[in-house]
């Protein structure tokens, strides 16, 4: 038996014997992690089987899938191609965020079998410890018993910037809770003091941190590649990374963005040599895996759209140039892309040496053996659908749910009573096991509730309406809807807070305001009828105004000028007995007060 393949043999010698059985194009091949999706026709097999058989690809981003049971059958499928390679090096599978409620291919896509959960900001509106491990414990379970042995997270970005239409996947805006929680949910995801079989392994992102983008607009986008410090705050937006670090973090991915007006080099951080092997290598002595975030190197199709080349700064570069500057600059993996023969190219042309491959692809041989990769090739796809999705775990991701409502503002003390005739824009009483009656006019009602997004201005994005970014206003058309609402019955609001809207216009109508994070409309029902309470606070300040966000600068959290909440606020409220007829209607209460 070669060395590699005993598992009684210790990691270093396992991982020495394979590299010397390495050609350049197989240790090439190692260092590129391209999507891959589940599919039983013959197109999505020959895909794969080109990557995996006839490329040697051995990381994959899974996209897609039917459900649970799909997407582990497909693990399956690939670690039959791969055993069929000359060194049957087993696949690893990764995969963005799908515990979610917001659905992105570009950021993560959730899957209904799975548990579901608050997005990561709602963990942090709960702001407890307890809360993100189990939120990462639920992860792990569920995703190993899919096959997926890499989480493509957490986000250890600090929200500073109001307007990132990314900050809804962080710990929110202050820089003490991202670091803890992130330290948290790193370590329950590991489920153990090491990295081992039921691990797995999380990829901290974005180094060094994403969240200072100018005007808050995603650098996913060619147009907005610029990531700005006006503050000076470079060195706060890594502590939470070196934290990170020291909780045993085994993988980072640096972000597309470039720094402007900073010392730093202005190209995006995968190819930034000061940043990558001065900061993450020599200072803060990373020495484990560094990944690009996707397509910095060629373009692909995601979601029928085109995407990449994502270069910032070096976009008049060759695919082959860029490949070269980000080695240089000590990047291990390229996330996304899947031409393994331009690392090949530059060997053969002297321009790499492979002693520099060797570096990486022992960073990456090392990582599929502490998680048992050689030795667990396949997962039961019956298992998969006993635990992904399991009472257990839906209770579970349902009380996390409940726990992240915010009530932000309530003129009414009393939740809205049995009694109340209710008219609802915006979510569904479906599921929601309400004794109210609905009415189909708000003419006609005790009560009105509504559930909006956060405002965004549509089209403002190239990649479509997926990253959300402009105003944080209402429209004056939805403010008058709501106002002539308020003429008929009480309003109560719900805004799903993918962003801090500018809320003060919504607190002067609604009788209660309530900040969610990712719920579902039985939940918000739930505890706007009493049925569950309010327990959950700000992860980050509500802007008074969109000219205090523009005023305020991206890099310094808390710096919009006289928030109409701040971070940490949240009225808790306890649960009640189902409430009968509670005066709540503006006739049911006056007439109440003529009876006194």
């Amino acid at each position: 038996m070669a060395d590699y393949l005993d598992p009684d043999l210790p990691i270093r010698q396992r991982v020495e014997d394979l590299l010397g059985r390495m050609t350049v194009a197989e240790k090439a091949a190692l260092m590129f992690h391209p999507s891959t999706q589940p599919g039983d026709d013959t197109v999505a097999r020959a895909v794969a089987e080109e990557d995996v058989v006839a490329r040697g690809i051995s990381h994959f981003n899974v996209l897609g899938g039917d459900d649970s049971a799909a997407v582990a059958a497909w693990h399956n499928t690939l670690q039959e191609m791969a055993e069929s390679t000359r060194l049957g090096i087993p696949v690893t599978l990764s995969s963005d965020p799908r515990h979610g409620f917001r659905d992105n291919p570009f950021t993560g896509q959730a899957l209904d079998s799975l548990s579901r959960w608050p997005e990561t900001t709602g963990i942090a509106a709960i702001g407890t410890v307890g809360a993100a491990r189990a939120y990462a414990d639920a992860i792990r379970r569920e995703f190993l018993a899919m096959g997926i042995r890499v989480y493509l997270g957490p986000m250890a970005d600090i929200f500073s910037e109001p307007r990132w239409s990314r900050g809804f996947g962080t710990w929110g805006e202050d820089p003490a809770r991202v670091a803890e929680l992130t330290v948290a949910f790193i370590e329950a995801l590991r489920g153990g003091a090491a990295l081992g079989p039921k691990s797995v392994a999380a990829v901290v992102k974005h180094f060094p941190g994403g969240g200072p983008q100018l005007r808050g607009d995603d650098a996913h986008d060619p147009r907005y590649p610029e990531q700005v410090y006006p503050g000076g705050q470079q060195e706060l937006h890594i502590e939470p990374f070196i934290k990170a670090f020291a909780a045993g973090a085994t993988q980072v991915m640096t972000y597309y963005g470039k720094p402007v007006g900073t010392d730093w080099p202005e190209v995006g951080f995968g190819f930034n040599e000061p940043v990558v092997k001065g900061i993450l290598r020599r200072r803060l002595g990373f020495d484990g895996i560094v990944v690009t975030d996707w397509n910095l190197l060629e373009s692909t199709q995601v979601g029928g759209i085109e995407f990449g080349p994502n270069g910032w700064g070096l976009e008049d570069r060759t695919p082959l140039e860029r490949t070269r500057i980000a080695l240089d600059a000590g990047v291990d993996q390229f996330g996304g892309d899947r031409n393994p023969a331009l690392i090949e190219e530059l060997v053969d042309a002297g321009q790499i040496a492979e002693a520099r491959l060797d570096e990486s692809v022992r960073r990456l041989l090392s990582e599929k053996f502490r998680l048992g990769a050689f030795e667990h090739r396949r997962v039961d796809v019956e298992s998969a659908r006993t635990v992904c999705g399991s009472p257990e775990l839906l209770e579970a991701g349902r009380q996390a749910q409940r726990e992240s409502l915010v009530l932000l503002s309530r003129k009414d003390a009393a939740p809205i009573p049995a009694s109340a005739r209710l008219f609802l824009d915006g979510l569904s009483a479906e599921g929601a096991d309400l004794p109210n009656e609905i009415v189909d006019s708000p003419a006609l009602a005790d009560a009105i509730i509504v559930r909006r997004d956060c405002p965004h201005e549509p089209g403002r994005g190239s990649l479509g309406d997926f990253f959300r970014g402009g105003s944080l206003e209402f429209t004056e058309g939805t403010i008058g809807l709501l106002r002539g609402y308020a003429a008929h019955a009480p309003v109560h609001i719900a805004v799903f807070l993918e962003r801090p809207a500018v809320l003060a216009p919504l607190a002067e109508i609604a009788t209660t305001l309530v900040g969610d994070f990712g719920t579902s409309d039985a939940v918000v029902l739930d505890a706007l009828t009493g049925r569950a309470p309010f327990t959950g606070t700000l992860p980050f300040d509500i802007p008074s105004s969109m000219a205090a966000v523009e005023a305020s600068r991206e890099d310094v959290p808390f710096d919009s000028a006289d928030p109409t909440f701040r971070f940490g606020h949240g009225i808790r409220t306890e649960a009640v007995a189902r409430v009968g007829a509670v005066p709540h209607s503006r006739g049911e209460r006056a007439d109440a007060q003529a009876g006194a």
